[in-house]
């Protein structure tokens, strides 16, 4: 959804908070409700993550098999779709402590919007470990004298 200029994001959210098209409620846990829109980075269903609300707004997704993208929105192109968007993707191949730090520098800095800063990492964080394949435990191997003996 694009905001027209002459409509301030508070209104659209008053206007959109109880029924729009992302949101996720649930009847257990107490009617906690979730948001499914991709620029929520937390999927809370808040003011303050509403990214089809907000003009500044934070998505981070996987990016093929490997890798993370960021896409954040441009304050003053809503009406140009083209150019509403920056897009940065991160590959794999970096060590994550590098992609973390560029995702928080590309989030935090120049107050894009630095209250999204740890959860945009953490998210980050949390697509690259799903990402990685696991290692199987290894085998246990016997300690102690008596157990050595008893195995052999």
């Amino acid at each position: 959804m694009s905001t027209r200029p002459n409509v301030s994001d508070d209104l659209l959210w008053e206007i959109v908070r109880s029924n729009n098209a992302y949101l996720c409620k649930r009847k257990t846990g107490g009617g906690v409700q979730f948001s499914r829109d991709p620029f929520n980075v937390a999927n809370k269903h808040s003011r303050t993550h509403a990214g089809f609300v907000n003009s500044k707004a934070v998505s981070v997704q996987p990016s093929g098999e490997k890798g993370v993208t960021l896409k954040t929105k441009n304050e003053g192109k809503a009406n140009t779709p083209a150019k509403s968007l920056n897009t940065h993707k991160f590959k794999q191949g970096r060590s994550n402590q590098k992609i973390y730090k560029s995702v928080a520098d590309a989030v935090g800095k120049n107050n894009y919007r630095s209250d999204l800063n740890k959860t945009a990492v953490a998210r980050a964080s949390a697509i690259l470990d799903s990402q990685t394949s696991k290692r199987d435990t290894p085998e246990k191997k016997p300690r102690g004298v008596k157990a050595q003996k008893s195995e052999a």
